[in-house]
């Protein structure tokens, strides 16, 4: 499992912010290196999971092939409900790629987490609970504990 940027500027080192939020949270940003997301970080993942849509299509520009295995965590779960718990990884992301298309689309706003970089402390504090409830909820999905 890694991150990438689609407009990370490479290099050692968190945003302060970021890092006492994540400190908060008992996390830990030692030897936290930024770095841009590349065609071949993108060809190599057998899940890209981007916290906006945005993120998502700039994955699949990087590496068209990821057009069926490229999501946003809330629609990679929404997609894959149903999807037997304990699946292996590629029927459940399959899964979940088939299921597009075939119920109505949602609001942006259903899908997408908002990127929180210079928004300020409580904004960073909101996604990172939002985003470790969806943490969760995407092992649950994948089959492990969340």
């Amino acid at each position: 499992m890694g991150s990438a940027g689609t407009h990370a500027v490479p290099g050692p080192g968190m945003d302060p912010e970021t890092h006492r939020v994540l400190a908060e949270r008992g996390g830990d940003g030692v030897g936290f290196t930024s770095r841009q997301l590349t065609p071949e970080l993108v060809g190599g993942a057998r899940l890209v999971l981007g916290a906006e849509r945005a993120h998502r299509d700039a994955a699949v520009r990087l590496h068209p092939g990821a057009l069926h295995r490229a999501f946003t965590p809330r629609e990679f779960v929404r997609l894959a409900t149903g999807t037997p718990p304990g699946a292996a990884p590629p029927p459940v992301i399959a899964e979940a790629a088939a299921h597009r298309g075939l119920a109505p689309p949602v609001p942006s706003a259903e899908d997408e987490i908002e990127d929180p970089y210079g928004a300020g402390e409580e904004v960073l504090r909101d996604r990172a609970e939002r985003l470790d409830a969806l943490a969760a909820e995407v092992a649950r999905v994948l089959g492990g504990r969340g």
